[in-house]
Parts: structure tokens; sequence; C-alpha cells
């Protein structure tokens, strides 16, 4: 009677990307940018000398892999922590094994801590000495721009290399050798391959999971050949991958945002379609597209701003799917319509200027006087009321602050209905510098 517990039963419970991990870095799948002959990364370990870095990139693209093939190349200790799981202790803890190995045995250690941007300014703190004192090999894996969430002290005394989604070439070398190497028996039609290579979106992790999980179903069903139909019922509804608070679901933001100023409406339609599918808050997709209206379309086309919100509202009665179309139809109309960002400029001038300048009194002639005192005091004199002047505009008149000098915050362009602001705008000035002239005669 075989053994509950021998290796051999052991090894069929081990999850298939732990069975297909890399055992020396040519068999790494992908990020060929950092392991390619003469590239950075490959340098770095072929030189002998281990030196702390941040691996950062998506899920699924072998950070921890790389960590492990250098504590082997460099037959140095690896420990693993997590930084969603581990607090100060286990980093003391890591350290005394660390100190324990040196002392018994002169070998380095090489720390590998996942998630390192969920640490917080302390816990990152804790690292630096025994980084600085030669005791770790520091290597931190993140999702997020280290620029913004690893101490500048941790990210000064660190290489940061940047990984890349697999490509669907990369992704079809990784499903061949899975294919070859642990899931013998199994077939998969073209259609298959190229739905399984689309839903794990670039990360070999969650590939070699879904392998795994239509294997085991496959089994269940006394099938050795799948289809994509097979596929697509087996397996949950796919979500495109992105943390809804991380550097993808910004990327992508930039990304829409960007071909809405671009004037690209297949591309904006493409971003915006690919948020909503990744799980994106349609509301807060919508407030994206209220934004993109003030900041980058404004007064060229005013219609697009209650366009956008008239799209909002419409999503919040009709709700998903059908309220989607409303975003999709402001997208493109947003795509389309005249840009400008006048206005945007011209609000951020003047804010600028307002920190800047000193809190100046409103002109005696621009107050109101609702009281016989204030108009003792000259509040409202020589007001000239716009309505009473020839076309409704008191020419040469002023309403800035005295001793501002002169300014022109606001210049519209030529497109759109702006180019018709434009010309009235330059029109009155026409007229102020009549006015003018007449005074100074």
């Amino acid at each position: 009677m075989a053994d509950l517990f021998s290796s051999e039963l052991k090894a069929d419970k081990v999850p298939l990307a732990e069975r297909l991990r890399p055992n020396n870095l040519d068999d790494v799948v992908g990020q060929r940018h950092l392991l390619g002959p003469g590239k950075p990364l490959r340098l770095a370990i072929e030189s002998g000398k281990p030196h702390s870095m941040i691996l950062w990139g998506p899920p699924g693209v072998g950070k921890t892999t790389l960590a492990r093939l250098m504590a082997r190349h460099f037959d140095a200790e690896f420990m693993a922590i997590s930084a969603v799981f581990s607090g100060v202790k286990d980093i003391r803890d890591a350290v005394a094994r660390a100190e324990m190995l040196r002392d018994a045995s002169g070998r380095r250690t090489i720390l590998f801590v996942d998630e390192v941007h969920r640490f917080n300014k302390s816990q990152q703190d804790a690292f630096l000495p025994y980084v600085e004192s030669g005791l770790l090999t520091f290597i931190g894996a993140t999702t997020e721009n280290p620029s913004f969430e690893v101490n500048s002290a941790l990210l000064s005394r660190a290489s940061v290399y940047v990984l890349d989604s697999l490509k669907p070439e990369e992704m079809s070398q990784l499903f061949a050798r899975a294919c070859r190497e642990a899931l013998p028996g199994l077939d998969f039609t073209e259609e298959a391959c190229e739905r399984l290579i689309g839903w794990s979106d670039g990360d070999a992790r969650r590939f070699l999971n879904v392998l795994e999980t239509l294997e085991t179903a496959a089994q269940a069903a006394g099938v050795t050949t799948l289809t994509g139909d097979f596929a697509e019922s087996t397996l949950a509804q796919n979500l495109r991958r992105f943390d809804k608070g991380g550097d993808a679901f910004y990327d992508q933001i930039s990304a829409l945002h960007k071909s809405v100023r671009g004037s690209n409406p297949d591309a904006a339609l493409y971003w915006l379609v690919r948020m909503l599918d990744g799980g994106a808050d349609p509301l807060y997709m919508g407030r994206r597209l209220v934004r993109m209206a003030v900041e980058d379309i404004g007064l060229a086309d005013p219609r697009a701003l209650s366009l956008s919100l008239d799209a909002c509202q419409t999503y919040e009665r009709l709700g998903s799917p059908e309220g989607e179309l409303a975003l999709a139809e402001a997208v493109v109309y947003l795509a389309c319509a005249a840009k400008s960002n006048a206005v945007y400029k011209a609000f951020n001038d003047v804010r600028r200027f307002i920190q800047q300048d000193v809190s100046r009194p409103v002109p005696i002639h621009l107050r109101n006087a609702p009281t016989k005192l204030m108009k003792g005091l000259g509040y409202g004199k020589a007001y000239r009321y716009a309505h009473d002047e020839p076309e409704a505009y008191a020419a040469g008149e002023s309403y800035l602050p005295e001793g501002i000098p002169a300014v022109s915050w606001y210049e519209p362009t030529d497109r759109g209905l702006e180019g018709k602001i434009a010309q009235k705008l330059a029109y009155l000035r026409g007229l102020d510098r009549r006015a003018q002239e007449s005074q100074d005669q």
C-alpha cells in the first residue's frame, strides 16, 4: 500500500506554477531587456557581486523567480517575507537568522521582501542598517512605482529593475513548455490557446493556474481535447488585470485622457471599454470624462461638459450594461470635439498669481453701497453700469485691484466656439484702447 505522505504524492500537490519554476536564467520566459546577453540584470548577476535591488512590475512576471535564481547563483541563503503578512518582528527574526548563518559558515543571505510597498516608513527603515552593513542583500518586489511607495533612503541603496508583462509570443513559449512537461495527454485547439493567453493578460502565474484548473476539469469531464468553448464554460468570468489604486489603473486612465486630448475616438473608446472590462467603476469613469470636458475642451465646445454630465446621470438611471453606452457616446464626442485648454491654463495662472501676490482691496467703484455710511465713504461711486453704455460695454473700465499690471490670462484659441469668443474679446479690447486714447488726448 502506498504511503499517503510519499514524496511522489506530495509532488502531485505542488502547484503547476511551482513545478515549472525556472532553474536557471536561460529558462526564464520574458524579460529579455534585462536578462538577454549583455543586458543589465544578467551582467549584474554574472558579475558575482550581489547587490540590493527593487524588482518593479505587474503580477506574475517572475519577480520571485529571479530572486530565487540569484540566491542559487550566489550560493546565498534565500529568505522570503511578505509585507502583507509580516511586521518588524519578522524583519528582526530574518536578521537574527542571517547573523547566525554569517557567524557559523560565513554564508551571505538574500532577503526577498514581496509587496515591499505595503510596509510603512518605519518598517522599511528597519532594513537600512543591515543593508548598509552588508549582512543582507535586499531584494524587494513591488507592483507599484517605487518612486512613490519606497522610502528614498532605501531606494537610494537599491538598483531598480522594471519587469514587463509577458508578450503573447512569450506566453506561447510558456504554454508549449507546460504542455510538454506537465500536461501530457491533453491537447488544446488553437482557439483555446488564444483565449487562454488573452485571459492571462501577460501574467504567467495566472496563466498556469488557469491551465491547472482546466486540467482538473478535463479529467472530471473525461475529455482530452480542450476547445475554446470548454475553456470559457469552465473558467469564471474574466476581469482584465489592474489594481484599482495601482499603477496599471492610472496608466490606463492616462492613456484614455491622452487619447481624448489627441482627438482619437477609436483609442479613447478602446481604453474606456478596457477599463470597464477590468472592473473600473463606471461612475468614476464618468467623472473623469467630466474633467476632460473642462480641462481639454472647455469653451471650444461647451456642449461637451453637458453631454458628459448627462452620460453620468444616464448611467445612474440605467446601470450596467445599458448605461455604459452613454459613457461610450460621451467619450467619442469628447475625442471628436474641438480642443482648448485656455480656461484651464488661465485658471492655473491666476491661482499662481494670487498665491504669490499680496491681498489687494476691492476698488471703491466696484463695492456695493447698501448703507448711507458706505455711500458716504464713496462705495460704488463712478461705477459705470454696462447695460447703460453703448453696446452694453463700459469701454476702458477697470475691474481689477489697483497696482496689478496689465494681464491677459485668458487667451482663447481659434477653435470651435472659442474662435468666436476670441473675435469678440479682440473687438472689446479695441474699444478699450480707443477709450484710453480718448482719455489721453
